[in-house]
């Protein structure tokens, strides 16, 4: 999908704006977003919001 690359650079820069548009609280640096790839047959996560630090829970 050619939206994907718009969707993935816009959180990029801001991931709280998917939290926000969620009506989730979001914590200053508390996450970061990034694109993952999960070990099967090349399944790949477009995006996936990660806490940073020790608060890994």
């Amino acid at each position: 999908m050619k939206t994907d690359l718009l969707f993935y650079r816009l959180f990029l820069r801001c991931p709280q704006l998917a939290l926000d548009l969620l009506g989730l609280p979001y914590g200053g640096d508390s996450y970061r977003f990034a694109s993952e790839e999960v070990k099967q047959t090349a399944f790949r996560m477009d995006g996936l919001f990660k806490p940073i630090g020790d608060n890994q829970e």
